[in-house]
């Protein structure tokens, strides 16, 4: 199943493959599919000892811990699949909770169900929300060695904002930018970005800025996946909204624990998240990602 993450629109948002009852494939053959498949990322549903259901991602280069937008659509994909247990599935209106094992921990996951049925609302899912992990402050670096990587100037970056790893599951470089004519002029030089990636502990970059692609967002940004193959750009990545939102708000660069998220307006993607941090900004707990899903392809894996 093929689901588009982070929208209520078909060929709006993230997309991700789906895999289900993969318990039997190796690892190897998991990676093969999601080269096959060629997205940011392809999810593996399995069988858990230890939650209500186990996933691992993929992306078409190596396996990852944890990341957003493959969570919202691999609940999503099971929502409406009918693949839930029956005692997880929800009347309209309400909502139910399920823990989902993945490498990065387990994380509990909130299905919010509607009355609303239709093309974009099967089954009643209204939205799907991710707990992240508490997040960890890591390595923090000079803009001077950071910017000129993708094509910007150290000025460029947030004032009094440093350029910082933050974990919530999966470890992103946070660069806090002015505004979105800096977001504009990212142009990013591979090589130094290869080697970068290499050299540092983080899985990708992560640009934004304090202000919407819309009147309803309160950030916006881009994120960098594989600025080697030539196509460097994630519609819209969950993880790294989390870590993003725990960065905000443990720096105090926002002043509501609340806020929308936008990414992918500029790659005709449009994604949305709700984002709320749990906790103080120096004891933040968890951090919430929300948002809808879409279905695109139902099939079968011949192999």
């Amino acid at each position: 199943m093929q689901v588009d993450a982070f929208t209520t629109q078909p060929l709006g948002g993230n997309p991700c493959a789906i895999i289900f009852d993969a318990d039997d494939l190796s690892t190897e053959t998991m990676q093969a599919i999601a080269q096959e498949n060629n997205l940011s990322e392809t999810a593996f549903v399995l069988k858990s000892d230890v939650a209500d259901v186990a996933a691992r991602y993929f992306t078409p280069q190596e396996e990852i811990p944890m990341a957003g937008h493959p969570t919202i659509a691999t609940i999503y994909a099971l929502a409406t699949s009918g693949k839930l247990p029956q005692d997880k599935i929800g009347k309209p209106g309400t909502t139910t909770q399920i823990r989902l094992q993945l490498h990065a921990g387990v994380l509990p996951i909130d299905i919010v169900w509607s009355a609303a049925t239709g093309p974009n609302q099967a089954a009643g899912v209204d939205s799907v929300i991710m707990a992240q992990l508490a997040p960890n402050f890591g390595q923090t670096y000079a803009a001077q060695s950071i910017m000129p990587i993708f094509g910007l100037q150290p000025e460029d970056v947030l004032p009094n904002a440093p350029i910082q790893v933050v974990n919530t599951g999966t470890p992103q470089l946070m660069i806090p930018v002015r505004d979105h004519n800096v977001l504009r002029r990212v142009d990013i030089n591979a090589a130094q970005y290869v080697a970068l990636r290499k050299r540092e502990k983080f899985f990708s970059p992560h640009l934004f800025c304090l202000d919407g692609a819309t009147d309803a967002g309160d950030t916006f940004a881009r994120h960098v996946v594989a600025a080697a193959s030539g196509s460097f750009e994630d519609p819209f990545t969950g993880s790294a909204t989390g870590g993003m939102g725990a960065y905000l708000w443990h720096h105090g660069l926002i002043d509501s624990s609340t806020f929308i998220a936008e990414q992918g307006h500029w790659m005709g993607r449009p994604g949305q998240a709700t984002v709320e941090i749990v906790g103080q900004p120096n004891a933040i707990e968890t951090i919430k990602v929300g948002g809808s899903a879409a279905a695109v392809i139902h099939g079968t894996l011949l192999i």
